[in-house]
């Protein structure tokens, strides 16, 4: 085999028009806020100027705006960590430099409420997308100074909202169906704050692509106190996403300003 001939992905790719968000240099902002749903990207859309919606393709929906004048894009990555890996890297390709996920999150500790936010330092990793890139001992980490931006904002923003907020430890998981109670009672002991579907995956690809990532989420449900919506309108999350995407923009904002040149 002429080795010479193997495709070279990240190379083929770097630069050009994105094949699954179908999306292109110029497209989008230095920093872009990823939920998981393509209908929150139109809610954050709402929280900028100017916003235009640029492509949805397969699950990635795109809105391009400014918040004080900072281009900022919103990008929704579906459910779980390949299809969120896949939006990072793309949206790496055409400048992208700093990512928050911007999501909903299962509560594993009980003084958690529905609606309060949640800001992580690392992801543990019960997920298989992150062993392509790094050994399963390798840490997902949040980077620390725009993590910290978030978490001064979301304090400084605690009068304005009914939520709580607080800081810690996640994990991701690959299967939302296949958290047996024993599983939640382990993570529970660990003292793990809650869990989702994509961080830790775009936690490690932002670090290996020398880029920044956060998240901040929003509790949808207590898992370790039963307190779910499974049927109905959860007004208690809804709350939760705007105090997010609030908290989000005035995180990055504030973080650009301080070193977004370094």
């Amino acid at each position: 085999m002429n080795t010479q001939t193997i495709l070279d992905k990240a190379a083929r790719t770097l630069g050009q028009p994105q094949y699954h968000i179908r999306l292109k240099p110029g497209d989008v902002g230095d920093y872009a806020l990823l939920p998981g749903d393509p209908d929150r990207v139109l809610r954050i859309g709402r929280h900028l100027d100017n916003p235009q919606e640029i492509m949805f393709h397969r699950e990635y929906r795109t809105v391009t705006g400014t918040y004080k004048g900072l281009r900022i894009s919103a990008t929704s990555t579906g459910i779980g960590c390949p299809s969120a890996a896949i939006a990072v890297e793309e949206l790496a390709n055409i400048g992208v430099r700093g990512f928050v996920r911007v999501g909903s999150t299962g509560a594993l500790q009980p003084h958690l409420k529905i609606g309060d936010l949640v800001i992580t330092t690392a992801s543990m990793k019960n997920e298989g997308t992150s062993s392509f890139y790094v050994p399963m001992g390798f840490p997902a980490a949040a980077d620390h100074l725009l993590t910290h931006a978030l978490y001064e904002a979301a304090l400084d923003q605690l009068p304005e909202h009914d939520s709580a907020v607080y800081i810690g430890v996640s994990v991701s998981d690959d299967a939302f169906y296949g958290e047996t109670p024993e599983y939640i009672k382990k993570l529970h002991s660990l003292k793990v704050l809650n869990v989702e579907m994509e961080s830790s995956a775009v936690f490690t690809i932002a670090h290996l692509r020398g880029l920044k990532a956060a998240m901040v989420c929003a509790v949808s449900g207590n898992l370790v106190t039963d307190d779910v919506v499974y049927v109905g309108e959860n007004t208690r999350l809804i709350q939760g996403w705007e105090d997010a995407i609030d908290v989000a923009l005035e995180g990055v904002y504030r973080y650009h300003q301080s070193y977004g040149n370094a």
